[in-house]
């Protein structure tokens, strides 16, 4: 280096794209939202290097099972960058994370979280957090920390991704799952709220790239515009499924993501056992129907990408279906007996759709 190099001219930070007066206002920002998801065993406040949760609260349970799960929004976010709308995304993330961990009839606990951005514009993440933290309480669990990384040059500055982590507990007699599965048992659909948070590349695809559909578009069929209906939360179940497991003997969860309804479902389903999930039984949102007609995307393929309507799955023994139906509809949840559990046959696989959906 040139020893004529004057003072200041030198390499910082700031200058490499990085605001850490930004990163600091934004945690300020975000304190108020994350207080209001505080469990009584979460102990300390935002910002230091790590969230504690008091243990000892698991001595009620004999033999306590902690269940994990991470996860993501996928290119959802993109849809809230383009519509500048940022405090909602928060809930998809939460009930991607938190509806894996209920399905073994764990209680979520506590989620941290990791939002990755371009630049940091401390309102924005504040929102983000805001988003994050709601779904928090609608899950139940604690928002105890997470992390906001600024990584200009890799990402353009309104550009963002958000992920996080959940922790919940079951007891160990009490695990939901393929082992509790019996033939007889009857399948219960819940209603997703929309898309939810998976298939948004082909959806985007669609719409965008071969519909040359534009966010602020209004549609009569869904009733609102493109975007308002691409960005509604995925719906959180958390709660459903907990208040679910106190009032009747369910045997197991599929949540119903990536992959579609008989790949989630046939997760849950012993090698010997089959489940039939009649389409009849339902109809579709207009969103999925418009994505396959402007996409000419086949039956199957949708399918096998989106929820088709219903976003978790519970499995309860058939004398149970009526007190099932009844604690679910007094949490204001749709659902419906969409099928049954028989023994497999020599062709059959884990889960299938069988007939035409409802019109």
């Amino acid at each position: 280096m040139s020893e004529s190099t004057s003072a200041g001219s030198g390499a910082s930070y700031a200058s490499a794209g990085v605001d850490i007066e930004a990163g600091d206002r934004a945690v300020e920002l975000m304190k108020e939202w994350v207080k209001k998801t505080q469990r009584p065993e979460v102990l300390g406040g935002l910002g230091g290097f790590a969230g504690l949760f008091d243990a000892s609260a698991l001595k009620r349970y004999e033999r306590p099972l902690l269940a994990s799960a991470t996860d993501g929004v996928g290119t959802k976010v993109d849809i809230a960058r383009q519509m500048g709308v940022y405090d909602t995304i928060g809930h998809d993330l939460v009930a991607m994370v938190m509806d894996d961990i209920v399905v073994c009839g764990a209680e979520p606990l506590f989620m941290t979280d990791y939002i990755c951005v371009g630049k940091v514009h401390p309102e924005r993440v504040a929102a983000i957090v805001k988003g994050i933290a709601e779904g928090c309480v609608l899950a139940g669990c604690a928002l105890v920390g997470g992390e906001t990384a600024e990584h200009p040059g890799l990402l353009g500055p309104d550009d963002f991704d958000v992920a996080g982590a959940g922790t919940g507990v079951v007891e160990h007699d009490r695990l939901l799952g393929a082992d509790r599965i019996r033939t007889g048992d009857a399948v219960i659909a819940m209603a997703s709220s929309g898309l939810h948070s998976n298939g948004y590349s082909l959806v985007r695809h669609v719409v965008f790239d071969r519909a040359g559909m534009t966010l602020d578009q209004r549609v009569e069929e869904l009733g609102r515009t493109l975007g308002e209906e691409l960005l509604e939360p995925t719906k959180i179940y958390s709660l459903d499924c907990l208040a679910l497991t106190r009032t009747t003997d369910v045997h197991a969860y599929s949540h119903i993501t990536g992959g579609g309804l008989a790949a989630n479902l046939a997760r849950v389903i012993p090698d010997d056992l089959h489940a039939t999930v009649d389409r009849s039984t339902w109809t579709p949102g207009a969103i999925f129907d418009l994505v396959g007609k402007a996409g000419q995307v086949e039956r199957l393929e949708l399918e096998k990408t989106l929820n088709m309507g219903v976003g978790m799955m519970a499995v309860v023994p058939a004398d149970s279906v009526d007190a099932a139906l009844t604690t679910l509809a007094d949490r204001g949840v749709e659902a419906w007996v969409a099928g049954e559990i028989t023994e497999r046959g020599a062709h059959t696989t884990g889960a299938e759709l069988v007939g035409d959906y409802a019109k």
